[in-house]
């Protein structure tokens, strides 16, 4: 009896054993995606990126209705980007892949582009005109410039917000100072740049509103 009870549970378990050896685990989510900046241009009725500092060449595709190509077909054919996306296979002759584009943070057809000395330092950097404004935070903390006026540093705190919405501000040197920037398609309406954050700066009473976008520091 006991070798038979034996057989029979043995029996048994092999459903179970098989199982286990299908069994593997949780299935994997999409790779996370890859933030680039680079030079986008228009060839062959297709859009082409080359990251900074790099000889390689991806057809831009857009992977997450990012309304790539009708940003850079209203900003010219020559234009720094800083997207993040997906990395894909080759896409024939002239390429090295493609990029599919999930998130736009920068567009722009004027500006420093891969020249940018102070993004790999920054944090955030929001800015404004009528009357111009630029502020960064980074690692050198809170900066403030103005026309005609010296650069402003300042301590600050962060103040991370419900919808992704971020508040810095800065009590010092007898300025009360606040930035509010929200994730909200802005564009800039002198020079056409397109950034993923929309900015609202209130320095002792005044309003002055931009638009903002991340720095490497923060994605």
């Amino acid at each position: 009896m006991s070798i038979t009870r034996s057989l029979l549970t043995s029996v048994a378990l092999l459903p179970l054993l098989a199982a286990c050896q299908v069994y593997t685990g949780k299935p994997e989510g999409p790779p996370p995606a890859t933030r680039l900046q680079g030079q986008v241009q228009v060839e062959n009725g297709q859009l082409v990126f080359t990251p900074c500092q790099e000889q390689r060449r991806f057809v831009l595709v857009d992977g997450d209705n990012t309304g790539i190509e009708r940003e850079a077909s209203q900003l010219g054919s020559d234009l720094f980007a800083d997207l993040a996306g997906r990395l894909g296979g080759s896409q024939g002759k002239g390429s090295d892949g493609r990029f599919e584009v999930s998130k736009i943070y920068r567009l722009q057809s004027e500006g420093h582009g891969c020249e940018d000395l102070n993004f790999k330092r920054l944090t955030l950097r929001a800015s404004g005109n009528e009357p111009f404004w630029q502020l960064e935070v980074g690692s050198k903390g809170l900066v403030l410039n103005r026309p005609e006026q010296e650069p402003l540093a300042l301590p600050y705190l962060e103040e991370q917000l419900p919808d992704g919405r971020l508040n810095f501000s800065s009590e010092a040197n007898g300025q009360h100072l606040d930035l509010w920037v929200a994730p909200q398609r802005c564009v800039d309406g002198m020079s056409g740049t397109v950034n993923h954050l929309s900015a609202e700066l209130r320095l002792d009473g005044q309003v002055l509103r931009g638009c903002a976008h991340f720095g490497a520091m923060r994605n």
